[in-house]
């Protein structure tokens, strides 16, 4: 099992504190084995398994708890025979019909250390910013990194080189299960099209009661094929009119909305980095899991520079940045990284392939009123740094080697 520190690094400070922890993201991206570790965690410090209370409310065994009340009894139970703190773990907890009620009532009444998951960001919104206000951590947990990926892909393929893993990251992507599967690129494919439908179904479709689930997929192909580009939802609104199909751009926000509590796509806002001040229209959205994308759409190598952009920002998101898409004039800058009082610019490209190429990517810096870091990052070998902007391999960047 991967230990995947970079989140139990952010986890730990919070062990043991009464602050509920919420872990949250796509289906299947490892929140039970991020609980499986923090019960590794928790063994190191000197609690006892006899001390651990779990449940996971997908699992047929346990569909009588899932109303509050069920779960409140059983659970109170359990903790009456435990000497000292009790743990308490709830996978998938928004199966739960009013969960909420019930872990706050366990967390002021009983000695316990509350873990959660859930698989849509409703979990936070709603009746628990009223009974957990102020008493909750969330922590996003992402399909695997670039270096997650290679760490266990070489350990089925221990031949293989960066480069021939990191074409199978373009790929398959970095769901979890891939690893139990070998990176067979048919069982892969057909695992990542079944999940995609579940995220769809279970966590679109039925939590928020969609009807009309054509069109549906419809929107969520449009988006996927505009993966990285500026759109609206009047681009959508006018593109199905075409198609001798009316929807209004409402319809279409609150679909894509959907989407995105499920963590389907994530959404960029646009940035005037001269103004600094955040634009209303024509975001961009990136999908969760590019390889999700690929077994589903198809088409990965054939939009590569946008894949590759799609990957950079799940990484600077998993490093802990608000991004935004820079505006200067009548150019873009991919990203723009702000975290605390650090800030970084930066663009991505498949490769530096020629002089005009050089010149579209280097100059989209020019005029930024700071001299805070901007990085170019292409899969080329050779460093072509210039005019104080760095120039990385996006490779290695992703392997956290410069």
């Amino acid at each position: 099992m991967i230990q995947r520190e970079q989140y139990m690094t952010r986890i730990r400070p919070f062990i043991n504190q009464e602050l509920i922890k919420v872990l949250t993201g796509i289906r299947r991206s490892g929140k039970s084995v991020m609980l499986e570790l923090i019960q590794q965690e928790l063994l190191t410090q000197g609690a006892q398994p006899s001390q651990f209370i779990g449940y996971n409310f997908e699992n047929m065994k346990h569909r009588q708890l899932l109303n509050a009340e069920a779960l409140h009894q059983a659970v109170e139970a359990q903790i009456q025979q435990i000497e000292g703190r009790a743990y308490l773990f709830f996978d998938e907890i928004q199966e739960v019909t009013n969960w909420e009620k019930c872990v706050n009532s366990l967390r002021v009444t009983y000695d316990c250390d509350i873990y959660i998951t859930g698989s849509n960001a409703k979990l936070l919104s709603g009746e628990l910013a009223t009974y957990l206000s102020g008493r909750y951590v969330e922590f996003v947990i992402y399909p695997f990194s670039f270096q997650e990926f290679w760490d266990l892909y070489r350990q089925s393929n221990p031949d293989s080189t960066e480069n021939n893993a990191f074409q199978q990251y373009l790929l398959l992507g970095g769901m979890p299960y891939l690893n139990n599967l070998r990176y067979e690129p048919q069982p892969c494919q057909i695992y990542l099209q079944d999940l995609y439908n579940s995220v769809v179904l279970k966590d679109v479709v039925k939590r928020n009661n969609i009807r009309d689930v054509d069109l549906l997929e419809r929107i969520i192909a449009y988006v996927v094929a505009n993966v990285g580009n500026t759109f609206s939802a009047t681009a959508i609104s006018k593109y199905f009119k075409s198609e001798q199909r009316t929807v209004a751009p409402d319809t279409i926000l609150n679909y894509i909305k959907a989407c995105e509590e499920a963590f389907l796509f994530y959404r960029v806002k646009r940035e005037d980095i001269q103004g600094k001040k955040i634009l209303a229209v024509n975001e961009k959205y990136y999908m969760a899991d590019q390889g999700m994308r690929e077994a589903v759409f198809g088409g990965n190598l054939k939009d590569v520079n946008l894949i590759l952009e799609n990957i950079v920002y799940m990484e600077l998101l998993r490093r802990g940045y608000q991004i935004t898409v820079g505006k200067m004039g009548n150019k873009e800058v991919d990203f723009v990284a702000q975290k605390q009082d650090k800030r970084l610019y930066v663009q991505v490209c498949y490769l530096l392939a020629s002089p005009e190429t050089v010149e579209r990517e280097f100059s989209a810096f020019n005029g930024i009123p700071d001299h805070y870091p901007k990085l170019v990052l292409s899969l080329d070998e050779l460093d072509m740094s210039q005019n104080g902007i760095t120039h990385l391999n996006l490779r290695r960047f992703l392997l956290g080697q410069v």
